[in-house]
C-alpha cells in the first residue's frame, strides 16, 4: 500500500471537523479537535509542496549570489557567495532542504547588509531584487485555509 499523505490528512481533517467535533459536548474538546483538523489540512498542503518550494527558493538565492561579481564586496564574502552560487541540493529530504535554505538565507542577509554599505546603483538594484525575492517567498509560503461549505 502506498498512502497518499495529502489525501489521508485532508480526509481526516474532514472527519474531525464535520463528524467528530459536532458530536463533542465540551467546548474545549470541540476547539481542540478543530485546531488539530486544521493543522492536518495545512500539513497536507505543506507535504505536497514543501520540497519544491524549498528547492526553488534555494535556486533563486544561488542565482542572486551569481550576480554579485564586480560589486566590490569584501573578498571573504565574495568567495562564500561564489561557493554558494555553485552549490546543489545534497538531498530532497525536507530537513536537508531546510538546513540549506537556512544557510543560504543567512548568507543572503549578510549580502543584503553589505549591499546597503556600498550604496551604488548596481548594489541598489541587487538589493531590490533581494526584497522582491523575500516578498515572493513569503507569499508562496502562506498556508491555505480550507473553504468549508
Amino acid at each position: 500500500m502506498k498512502p497518499d499523505v495529502p489525501l489521508v490528512l485532508q480526509h481526516s481533517f474532514g472527519k474531525l471537523l464535520l463528524e467528530v467535533a459536532p458530536n463533542l459536548t465540551a467546548e474545549y474538546a470541540v476547539g481542540n479537535t478543530s485546531v488539530i483538523g486544521l493543522m492536518m489540512f495545512m500539513s497536507a498542503a505543506e507535504f505536497e509542496r514543501g520540497a519544491q518550494l524549498r528547492a526553488e527558493e534555494n535556486a533563486e538565492m544561488r542565482a542572486i549570489f551569481e550576480e554579485t561579481g564586480g560589486l566590490g564586496l569584501p573578498g571573504d564574502l565574495q568567495k562564500r557567495l561564489g561557493a554558494a552560487a555553485g552549490g546543489r541540493e545534497a538531498s530532497l529530504l525536507i530537513s536537508d532542504l531546510d538546513a540549506e535554505n537556512d544557510r543560504l538565507k543567512t548568507l543572503l542577509i549578510e549580502l543584503q547588509a553589505a549591499l546597503e554599505e556600498l550604496d551604488s546603483p548596481p548594489a541598489r538594484k541587487l538589493g531590490a531584487r533581494i526584497w522582491r525575492f523575500l516578498r515572493q517567498a513569503a507569499d508562496k509560503r502562506k498556508l491555505p485555509y480550507p473553504s468549508i461549505g
